[in-house]
This record gives structure tokens, sequence and C-alpha cells, in this order.
């Protein structure tokens, strides 16, 4: 199942201390690129969340956002004093420098570091970090795949589009090469009558003839797309497979990006050689449709 780069998540664990907060936002990139905003008391949790993202995620720009929310108690004796003592001290250093220097609040205080209970620790809020975010990711996988599934209709859609424009080239393509090769021969006849108006004593009307089916053919095969027709059928069946899951669980991103550009590759392929104004306009549609497809396949992982 192919998967959007693009997606949240957000969950929190509750503690007997507080609830920690973690929010995970991604959006494209070609790498796998984490970026953390998270306070001090989370900065002990950051590698096994690194390698929890690391593990589940291949690309994409995943920023990680955590918060704490402390427990304020009402009970006198749960508060502990020393660190009551620790934040008044440093207060009455700052004042010291900065006289005008108003005090904290009562909420502040509450929330510093220890004063609303002595056995407060890092792996505490650790481990409810590791919680939340192993539940912020399930969300943000299943909104991936949600985004991934509709990325893929898109681009389904595209390519068969694409497909109906194959087969009608296949369709008119002897026709066409035939058309070519009768132009061709007359503008060739045309061309010699002009140069030699006395007509050629070197050489015999069946001679001659043969000539010129013979410049008439090589240019015919200069027009001749049946292989690039045939070669972007291929590519559409292996699109067709990695949209429908097969060996694309991770990576489709970079494996669409490198099928589109083939595509793209034989649909200039295909306008370089157009015998005729069907020809040129398929090949203009093509590329147009391959575009589409290839800016869809940006946001996939």
């Amino acid at each position: 199942m192919i998967r959007s780069m693009t997606a949240f998540g957000a969950a929190r664990a509750d503690t007997p201390h507080g609830s920690v907060s973690i929010e995970l936002r991604s959006v494209n990139s070609r790498f796998l690129d984490l970026h953390f905003r998270i306070p001090d008391e989370l900065r002990q949790s950051e590698m096994p969340l690194r390698e929890l993202l690391t593990a589940n995620l291949g690309r994409g720009k995943v920023e990680i956002r955590g918060s704490i929310t402390r427990r304020q108690r009402s009970d006198p004796d749960a508060i502990n004093v020393s660190a009551l003592e620790q934040a008044a001290a440093l207060y009455a250093k700052v004042r010291a420098v900065l006289p005008d220097t108003p005090p904290p609040r009562l909420s502040e205080l509450l929330a510093w570091p220890g004063v609303q209970s002595e056995d407060e620790g890092e792996s505490i809020w650790a481990e409810a970090a590791l919680t939340a975010a192993t539940e912020a990711l399930g969300q943000l996988q299943r909104a991936r795949e949600r985004e991934g599934q509709r990325l893929g209709v898109m681009i389904a859609e595209r390519a068969a589009g694409v497909l109906g424009v194959v087969t009608q080239v296949e369709k008119h393509l002897p026709q066409l090469v035939s058309d070519y090769r009768e132009r061709l021969a007359r503008k060739l006849r045309e061309t010699m009558d002009a140069a030699f108006p006395g007509g050629f004593q070197q050489i015999t009307g069946s001679e001659l003839s043969e000539r010129l089916a013979h410049e008439a053919t090589l240019f015919g095969l200069r027009i001749d797309v049946a292989e690039e027709l045939s070669r972007l059928r291929s590519h559409l069946t292996e699109l067709d497979r990695l949209l429908g899951g097969k060996g694309a669980d991770r990576g489709a991103g970079k494996r669409l990006d490198f099928l589109f550009q083939e595509m793209n590759r034989e649909a200039n392929t295909l306008g370089s050689k157009a015998g005729g104004l069907e020809v040129t306009r398929a090949a203009m549609d093509l590329k147009l449709l391959i575009e589409q497809m290839r800016e869809q396949a940006q946001n996939i992982e």
C-alpha cells in the first residue's frame, strides 16, 4: 500500500504527576528528516522516539512537538519546600540584577520542576512520551495510508488516460506510416524531377523506383513508434503493480518518480518521431498526463 508523506497525529499519555502530549506533523521530503521541539524534561526520550520513527517511516520531514502538563495539587503536604526554596533563591538572584522583575505567579511556581513532587524523574516523562508517540504514530500512519489511497486513485485515472492515448496511436499507426511514406516518395520524385528535368540516362526506371522505395522505407522506420508505445505499455503494467501495493510497501515514491521519468522519455521520443499531427498531439497529451502523475508522486513515501 502506498502512503502519502503529508499527515498529522497527536496523542496524550497520563501519569500520576501529569500528562505528556506528543504531536507529529509530516510533509514532503526526499529523505527522513526529524525535527524535535520538546522541553528539557523530555530530552531523555529523544533517542527512543527517534528509533521508533526511523523504524516505521521511510521518507518525509517530520516535526515532533512534545509538552508536559503537570498535575496541580491542592494538598499543602504535597509541596516540595526544598524545590520551592530553590525557586525563591533563583528569583532573588534575578532581582539583584534586574530589580523590576515581577514575582512569579502561583501557577508558575507550582509548575516549577519538583515543586509538587519529591520523586518526579525524567524517566517517568520519558515512558509517557514513548506511549503517546506510539499512539500518535499510529494515527499518522493511518492518515498517510488514507491520503496515499486518494493519490493512488488520481494517478490511476491519469494512467488510464495514458493507456487511451497509446491505444489510439496504435490503432492509427499503420495508416500514419503508410501515408508518410507516400508523401515522402512523392516529395522525393518531385525533387529529383526538378533537379534532373531531362531524365536519367545512367539509371533505369526500376532502379530509380527501388532506390526511392528504399529511402522511403528508411524514413518510415524513423517515424515508426511501435517500440515506444510498447515500452509505455510495459511502464503502465509496472505502475499498476506499484499502485496495487505489490512490492511497494516502502520506497514506492522513488520508484514511481523513476518510472515517470522513463515514461516522459518515451513521450519525448514519440514527439520527435511524429510523422503527423495526430502523433504530435498524442505526445503532448502524454507529457501532460505523465507530468500530472509525477506531481502527485512527489507526495508519496
